[in-house]
């Protein structure tokens, strides 16, 4: 529909504003850049000066270490840099970016064979209510006949009460809303099948046009039915009913609106343009939901793994099975037409999305329109990485917010380097891609079809790899198209960062032999620079680490005036991005106090990987909890951030006894900012209670009152609702 004279050059103005801001921030990122360069040369040429007088005085053991201490700060000064350097991708990248029009979108709907596609949602003892978002917003997602399934990795035959309820609960879901959605469809199938009957007559505008704006006010009314019945208790359910409901509602109600303006003018509805819109209004319901469980089949993969979980059903796409006992366990294969119990229907496209994760409407027209595109020939992955849910109410779940948010811009910005990793959480994916990665394992003696490695804990990433090894591209549109839920608490926090700095290290070699039989090696240098440092990137948090537990003091002063003036564009440009998000700048404080939290939690995530590299056993993947009560963190980590802030007193002390007070200050900054961090992000109480959990796990018979206690202080999921 176009719009008005009006809106249009409301449009431009707005479009001429926004042109003027990313003008602006390029400039102020050229100078950070040039600033940060500036800088390092003063840094370098101070720490050369002091090496130099170093191997004058013979002073080994000085020379290690004062070599150790630049390592640390120029991995700090790297992850400046490239941070500022992607930022300045994505402002180009924004730069020349336009939304896609509705036409464009919708010309799916003139196709009489659109590309078939698959939405995957991997589930592991999800609650019904996070699974029932997920799955509402996969299928009232724009796209013709797509077909939802729920991966249901479960146990299938638990004992748990609790866990009895949430899977009867669970598998419950997909039956009720295909129920819900069939309902519906048929509505508009038949006023489809009534226009074709009503061809044989003159094309009468006006009755089309009347009836086409009643059959999407009835659309936007059964949308709002559903946002007014639906009980909001927290910011997930009010960005579900705004963004999956009441925003497509509106959206319907608008273009109801636009049919009638138009049929009251000479540019009233086609024949042609009447057809695309009932057959778009009864696409809009045409999803079909399904759940499969591969945990019940003896010749499925059972690893415990979300990898496997999806290489299960995508080895059975395009196949007729039946069930089949053998040896007393029942096992699924192949058969012909007649005899299939279970039909997988074959997909072009697959997207994978997480169960605490939402989809907009537009997701899946947007993504499948771009990956049609001629040039997308070779992209294998289009994706609009996940951004946090907004309005958290605690600070830590909107910190941690805040940071997926700001990283969603460097990750933009990758692609203009063509240095972007696939983004598990959801993701589009091409079919043909998939295979031409696809391998053949075994398990428990049964082969089994593998599309993404589970051989670390972020399988993402590995198989990021393996797509671009073999010459595909993946491509990141710079649209937020997609929520996720984020940590509420320090414990489910340790979980999900423990679990994401757990394996990109063994990612390395694949990376280097990539590296090193590329061709236009030197066209990919800083490509590949790129995605060394996203492996690589919790050297950053040892790095600081040890800059904040090693007193780097002596007769040869660092060039600690360049040092911080090197650290104040990042922090400057970093909080011009929390704003642009949504947060506030004084925000970038909290994130220093949120990153020095995660110190531990990232080296521990490590210390696994290293564990891995040498055992050869990969560490048991752990879901990151979405519950409503709060998640016990192992207490390991809380102490050791307690036991930091002394050593750090006594590294500030250090510096004012050397007359170093710029290391006075850096003590006395990191002392307030933990401070904060333990009292803000975990609380001291939440910690108490943490460490006599730990403690009474460890001795039960003894402490069998406290650990009664701390089970009562702490609510289940169905205690919060009520």
């Amino acid at each position: 529909m176009a719009g008005s004279p009006r809106s249009s050059s409301a449009e431009q103005v707005s479009s001429s504003v926004e042109g003027s801001r990313v003008a602006r921030e390029i400039a102020y990122t050229w100078l950070a850049i040039a600033f940060q360069v500036l800088s390092s040369i003063f840094v370098a040429n101070g720490l050369g000066r002091i090496l130099l007088y170093r191997s004058e005085q013979h002073d080994t053991l000085l020379i290690a270490a004062d070599g150790f201490c630049f390592l640390c700060l120029a991995c700090l000064m790297v992850g400046s840099f490239v941070y500022q350097m992607t930022r300045l991708g994505f402002l180009y990248r924004l730069r020349k970016h336009s939304p896609l029009n509705r036409e464009e979108l919708e010309s799916i709907y003139d196709s009489d064979q659109p590309r078939s596609l698959a939405v995957l949602v991997p589930s592991y003892r999800e609650e019904e209510s996070v699974v029932r978002h997920t799955l509402m917003s996969a299928a009232l997602m724009e796209y013709p006949g797509k077909r939802v399934a729920l991966l249901i990795d479960d146990p299938p035959n638990p004992s748990d009460p609790d866990d009895i309820r949430r899977l009867a609960a669970v598998r419950r879901l997909p039956r009720e809303i295909d129920a819900m959605l069939r309902h519906q469809q048929r509505l508009y199938l038949r006023e489809l099948e009534k226009f074709y009957d009503r061809e044989r007559l003159p094309f009468d505008r006006a009755f089309e046009s009347r009836r086409l704006a009643r059959l999407y006010r009835n659309v936007a009314s059964w949308l709002e039915a559903r946002a007014a019945a639906h009980k909001v208790q927290d910011h997930y359910d009010a960005l579900y009913v705004e963004r999956i409901l009441r925003e497509p509602a509106k959206a319907h109600r608008d273009r109801a609106n636009a049919i009638e303006v138009r049929a009251r003018t000479a540019a009233s509805l086609s024949s042609t343009e009447a057809e695309h819109e009932y057959r778009r209004l009864a696409a809009l319901f045409s999803a079909r939901l399904t759940s499969f469980e591969r945990k019940r089949y003896e010749n499925l993969p059972h690893a415990a793994n979300k990898a496997m979980n999806l290489n299960s059903y995508l080895g059975l796409l395009g196949k007729r099975l039946r069930e089949v006992m053998r040896a007393g366990r029942l096992h699924l294969v192949e058969c012909d037409g007649e005899a299939a119990q279970l039909v997988v229907p074959d997909a072009d496209y697959v997207i994978t999305v997480d169960a605490d994760s939402m989809l907009l409407s537009n997701y899946a027209l947007t993504l499948t329109h771009i990956m049609d595109r001629p040039e997308a020939a070779r992209f294998g992955v289009v994706q609009s990485p996940f951004s946090a849910v907004p309005g958290s109410p605690g600070v830590l779940e909107r910190i941690a917010g805040a940071q997926t948010d700001v990283q969603w811009i460097a990750s933009q910005g990758s692609t203009r380097f063509n240095a972007s990793f696939w983004v598990g959480a959801n993701a589009l994916l091409r079919r043909a891609a998939l295979d031409d990665i696809c391998e053949i394992v075994y398990e428990r003696g049964y082969p089994t079809k593998r599309y993404i490695h589970d051989r670390t804990l972020v399988e993402d990433t590995e198989s990021a790899i393996d797509l671009v090894v073999r010459g595909w591209q993946i491509y990141n549109h710079p649209e937020r198209l997609s929520y996720s839920a984020t940590p509420r608490d320090f414990g489910a926090l340790v979980i999900q960062r423990r679990r994401w700095a757990n394996g990109p290290l063994l990612i390395v070699p694949k990376l280097l032999r990539y590296a090193a039989h590329a061709s236009h090696r030197l066209g990919k240098l800083f490509e590949i620079f790129l995605r060394l440092h996203g492996l690589t990137s919790v050297s950053s948090a040892i790095a600081m680490a040890l800059l904040i537990a090693i007193p780097f003091i002596d007769d040869q002063p660092l060039p600690l005036f360049w040092l911080v003036a090197a650290a104040v564009p990042y922090y400057l440009l970093y909080a011009r991005d929390l704003e642009s998000c949504g947060y506030r700048r004084t925000d970038v404080l909290r994130m220093y106090s949120f990153n020095l939290l995660l110190i531990p939690v990232s080296i521990a995530g490590m210390l696994k990987s290293l564990r891995q590299a040498v055992t050869g056993r990969p560490s048991p993947f752990m879901r990151t909890p979405k519950i409503a009560s709060r998640t016990a963190a192992p207490a390991i980590y809380t102490l050791v951030l307690v036991l930091a802030i002394p050593w750090m007193i006594c590294v500030a002390i250090a510096g004012f006894i050397h007359r170093r007070y710029l290391f006075l200050a850096f003590g006395a900054v990191n002392v307030a900012a933990l401070l904060y961090a333990l009292g803000a992000f975990i609380r001291i109480r939440c910690a108490w209670e943490d460490a006599l959990a730990s403690f009474a796990t460890r001795f039960p018979a003894e402490n069998t009152r406290d650990s009664a206690s701390l089970k009562s202080s702490q609510p289940s999921l169905a205690a919060r609702r009520a």
